[in-house]
């Protein structure tokens, strides 16, 4: 962000400026936890029903910030030297204020995105399309609210040319705020349904609310066919002199789509507008997505995107992930828990995130009653019960009155309870084998008490596995590849940690070319969980070779012993031109052909005709390491020369691959035709590592805390040994879980409330003593072993090893929670 002087946010925000007044703000802070904090953050002591700003000041002071905007008389911080403190009425008001100042001084157009579905996805949408034409801000992640419009909106600098923000609100009167901050040229309104109806009277109320966003936009983009948003729009006076820009199935907006058809899995459709008309095709089939889609696509129209470019990037759109919590639950079964919201759309939403669970043949669904909707009850039932039909589920269990009474709607097998206590007094976990389960109820009806139930792992030392972030940074290292490269990801040793279906689903979904697993075994396990992807064998041994078969998985071949054996193979299970994978030793001198084999190899594969080669490939020794670059040059050169000869005598086209996730940062003239990415995938890079995402966060919590006094001793061996008096934590993980028996004594510390707390004596087996002497941390409390901040990284260093030692070494007892937004 802009740095500004602490004087100058006091002027802006119309606070009283006391203590320190030359402190130059760098960065803004709402939330005490974070890691990153210095004395150029502002921290705004923001307060609401169930929580208080002002009660961390004291604690951000001793980690060094220094500036901070309050709405308490300073008085009481007198002791806290060399600090600021803007005084204000409101905070939050005052972190608009200053976030509508900073919009203004940019004049480059803004765009506002609001609705009750798709906000999010619309804006990854379009900057999709238009980051190479412009340089765009953009909401992180689903910024929308009162907190996270002005923190996006500080994210605008001199470079910006164009802004897209998304703007949400829970309670009438909270758009005018938005709308004063933004001040968008342009808005797009995707939809309106009961997502956060029950803050208001009817949905023609929240329509209205809405609606003023745009009321000093130039032009409102919109779908017109929504009978009741095209209605009240038009008839809104403050919209009359907004030029309305609108799309339509049926003929009657600005944009009219026709031809629209669905195969396996793209849609195509035929958009005209004046005399234009152009045939474009999206890599989706739900009618979310096509409806999102379309909003973004008559947005380019708009803009008057080149017909090209408006092709090419459609053709291409991302699946962006939500907000989901998926993890393993009882008798082999897989639980997505959804409480953020209950409406019809959501639930639709989620429903097809539960059908994505190709391992399961089962599909259950817990749902609660569905709040304020705004529809008459027997309607809204009505509805679930045709949208759960149609999504082919296999049955549902219903909870609340509502949902009870209108049981006889539903056609599909079912069981009904009043309550949620009523469900779990009846609860028996035989009745749950094998399927996939979605829980999708309001907040109310505390469904996290049944997903208790569900769990299959209760130990609350967990591994968080951020799919928003994993899918970030698989864009990131796809934006570096040149047009037709294809990508193929090492899911072997449970994803490097992550787990073993869960990351190949979200993969295959995300549409990567291949997967590469170390042993069969490994492969077998996607192929029963329902990947289809083609899956390369590492290291295939010769016992698993008619298994390799009968999976449909593609050996790696790096021996002659190995080429003869599996050919053998394929004859004997009657297969022909079955796929291989030729690997050559470039410099490693790990497996593979040596140079000095490839011409016998030569002959070998052309006489053995039930082999089809599908890909040449080697591996860099030292790519994350520019002292090797010599080295790794002269690898890409010995395999381009030795790869040239093989494609040269098969004579049909072979993918050739090298690069690692280093190698892909590192040497973009080696990407051949595929690539493999690996340890990136999980934000851990050799080059420019502020641009991916931390993937994988190990967490558990405090059980106990106590005190210990000089001379008492801590832990096994009595190598814990306090100097003064101390408060003790103790938290259920140890060298069992993974955690490196030499990261005791001091070696490691955990992160508790925002503070470092040391290890105290030896790692067990199962439990490790931290030092919480001097902070907050009261026993429930959440603590984090590693994550963003301490990092995988930095243990790896401690322990003078690599990252994927640290993320492998994680116990399969540890549950592995995998968070989607």
């Amino acid at each position: 962000m802009a740095i500004y002087s602490i004087g100058k946010i006091a002027e802006i925000t119309g606070g009283f400026l006391k203590g320190e007044n030359q402190i130059s703000v760098h960065q803004l802070l709402i939330d005490s936890r974070s890691a990153s904090v210095s004395s150029s953050s502002l921290f705004f002591a923001i307060t609401g029903k169930n929580h208080d700003g002002h009660r961390y000041i004291t604690e951000l002071y001793h980690r060094g910030v220094r500036a901070f905007v309050i709405s308490e008389p300073e008085d009481q911080y007198k002791a806290l030297n060399g600090a600021g403190f803007i005084v204000v009425n409101n905070t939050l008001q005052a972190l608009q204020r200053l976030a509508g100042f900073h919009r203004r001084q940019y004049a480059c157009p803004v765009v506002a995105i609001s609705g009750s579905n798709g906000k999010t996805i619309v804006k990854e949408w379009l900057y999709h399309c238009l980051s190479e034409k412009y340089q765009i801000t953009r909401s992180p992640k689903s910024y929308n609210s009162q907190v996270g419009v002005p923190l996006s909106l500080m994210l605008m600098d001199e470079n910006t040319t164009l802004g897209i923000f998304e703007a949400g609100i829970s309670f009438p009167g909270e758009m005018k705020q938005l709308q004063t901050m933004i001040n968008p040229e342009t808005g797009i309104i995707t939809n309106i349904g009961e997502a956060h109806q029950e803050n208001f009277t009817d949905i023609r109320q929240k329509v209205a609310e809405k609606l003023e966003l745009f009321y000093k936009c130039r032009t409102l983009i919109y779908c017109c066919d929504h009978v009741l948003l095209d209605k009240i729009v038009r008839h809104t006076p403050e919209l009359a002199g907004v030029k309305l820009f609108s799309w339509s199935v049926n003929g009657l907006g600005n944009v009219q789509i026709t031809d629209i058809h669905k195969n396996a899995d793209k849609t195509s459709f035929r958009a005209h507008f004046k005399k234009r008309t152009l045939d474009v095709t999206i890599p989706f089939t739900d009618a979310a997505s096509i409806e999102n889609a379309l909003h973004c696509l008559t947005f380019l129209i708009w803009l008057d995107i080149d017909r090209d470019t408006v092709i090419s990037k459609m053709a291409e759109l991302p699946p962006v992930a939500m907000r989901l919590e998926q993890k393993s639950a009882i008798n082999g079964c897989t639980l997505i828990n959804d409480s953020y919201n209950s409406d019809l759309n959501s639930l639709s939403i989620a429903l097809e995130v539960l059908n994505q669970q190709l391992q399961h043949d089962k599909r259950t669904l817990i749902l609660s009653d569905i709040l304020q909707s705004g529809k008459k009850q027997d309607e809204l039932y009505r509805k679930v019960a045709a949208l759960v039909r149609e999504k082919g589920i296999s049955r549902i269990i219903g909870v609340g009155s509502s949902i009870t009474k209108y049981s006889g709607l539903f056609t599909i097998p079912g069981t009904f309870y009043e309550t949620t206590k009523a469900f779990m007094d009846s609860f028996y976990p035989g009745d749950f084998q094998n399927e996939a389960i979605l829980i999708k109820g309001s907040r109310q009806f505390e469904f996290e008490k049944i997903s208790g139930l569900l769990e299959q792992k209760k130990h609350t030392t967990r591994i968080e596995i951020n799919l928003n972030a994993l899918v970030h940074n698989l864009n990131f290292f796809r934006s570096l590849l040149k047009p037709g490269t294809k990508t193929m990801v090492m899911v072997k040793a449970l994803s490097y940690g992550s787990g073993r279906h869960e990351i190949a689903s979200i993969l295959q979904y995300q549409r990567v070319d291949y997967l590469g697993v170390a042993f069969t075994d490994e492969g077998v396990s996607l192929r029963q969980a329902g990947i289809t992807l083609p899956v390369m064998v590492m290291n295939p041994e010769p016992e698993s070779f008619d298994t390799l078969i009968q999976y449909r998985l593609e050996p790696e071949i790096y021996s002659f012993r190995i080429l003869e054996m599996f050919h053998k193979a394929v004859i004997r299970n009657q297969e022909i031109d079955y796929p291989v994978h030729i690997k050559l030793d470039s410099g490693m001198h790990r497996m593979g052909f040596l140079p000095a084999e490839t011409e016998t190899l030569c002959r070998e594969l052309v006489r053995l005709k039930n082999l089809k080669v599908f890909s040449i490939f080697s591996h860099l020794a030292g790519s994350d390491e520019d002292n090797h670059d010599a080295f790794s040059a002269s690898q890409i050169d010995i395999f381009r020369q030795n790869s040239d000869r093989i494609k040269a005598v098969l004579g049909y086209p072979v993918i050739r691959h090298i690069l690692n996730s280093s190698g892909i940062e590192r040497f973009p003239d080696a990407q051949f035709d595929m690539v493999r990415l690996g340890i990136g995938l999980y934000g851990i890079s050799s080059g420019d590592k502020n641009r991916l995402q931390t993937v994988s966060t190990l967490k558990s919590t405090i059980l106990q805390i106590k005190p210990v006094i000089p001379g008492e001793t801590v832990g096994y061996g009595r190598m814990g040994r306090p100097e003064k008096n101390s408060r003790i934590a103790i938290i259920p993980i140890g060298y069992g879980d993974g955690l490196n028996r030499r990261l005791s004594n001091g070696n490691w510390k955990f992160l508790v409330g925002g503070k470092l707390a040391p290890i105290i004596g030896n790692i067990c087996m199962d439990m490790t003593m931290i030092d919480v002497t001097g902070t907050s941390a009261r026993e429930g409390d959440e603590v984090i072993i590693f994550g963003g901040n301490p990092s995988a990284i930095s243990m790896a260093r401690t322990l003078d090893t690599i990252p994927y030692e640290v993320l492998t070494g994680i116990s399969e007892r540890v549950k592995r929670v995998y968070i989607h937004e």
